[in-house]
């Protein structure tokens, strides 16, 4: 059997090697056994870090989501009360010139 440590180790760590490499070939089934649960282990652990992680993720989801739609209240705000200030001008040229830069888009205001 071949020696696993380089040969200008020490005597003593070439015999602890052989011994090892000799019980690892005794009990392989055990070896196999150990390597496979800490296969295992490592793969749950990972698997348990990418839950909290899509978790996480979900949260600023959902976050974004809620920011976005108060962007666009504040948004239609602001072009209902602009449109609502041009249509008190009484040429309606204002009006029109709001209408084209906000794309046509049918914005209704109330009066207050």
């Amino acid at each position: 059997m071949a020696s696993s440590a380089p040969p200008s180790s020490p005597p003593g760590v070439q015999k602890l090697s052989k011994a090892f490499l000799a019980n690892a070939a005794k009990r392989k089934d055990k070896f196999i056994q150990f390597f496979a649960m800490g296969g295992i282990l490592l793969l749950s652990m990972r698997s348990l870090g990418q839950k909290y992680r899509l978790h996480d993720l979900e949260e600023d989801t959902a976050a974004l989501k809620k920011e976005q739609e108060t962007l666009e209240n504040q948004k239609n705000n602001i072009k209902r009360d602009l449109l609502h200030e041009a249509s008190m001008e009484p040429t309606g040229l204002f009006t029109s010139r709001l209408r084209r830069l906000f794309g046509d888009q049918q914005i209704h205001f109330q009066t207050a």
